[in-house]
């Protein structure tokens, strides 16, 4: 049973970092293209931010260009998200993916990330 298992969310003031960790025991990582979403209170499911199998390719969504940051460790089958300068906009509950084209998707339950002075 593949599991995603998200943390490092909290309560940030306005301008503050928190980084995010994903976690894929038991998943085939390095064949696996991941990526984080978010999604707050009345709103879709977004994309934030995606990486490529080996991270040598990276996308973000234009609202978190700049200040988030995508990164992955395929030796410790783990996903990152730096979030610099964040905004009370960034507030909503983070959730990573694991997906590659013939492959099962999965993901992870969500961090709350909560940006408030």
């Amino acid at each position: 049973q593949v599991q995603l298992v998200e943390s490092g969310g909290g309560l940030v003031q306005p301008g503050g970092s928190l980084r995010l960790s994903c976690a894929a025991p038991g998943l085939l990582f390095s064949d696996f293209g991941m990526s984080w979403h978010r999604q707050s209170p009345g709103n879709n499911l977004e994309l934030v931010a995606e990486i490529s199998r080996t991270g040598a390719r990276t996308n973000y969504a234009d609202s978190v260009k700049g200040r988030f940051t995508i990164s992955r460790d395929n030796a410790k089958n783990t996903v990152y998200l730096q979030m610099n300068s964040l905004k009370p906009e960034d507030t909503a509950v983070y959730y990573c993916k694991a997906a590659q084209i013939g492959r099962p998707v999965y993901w992870g339950r969500g961090t709350q990330v909560t940006v408030s002075s």
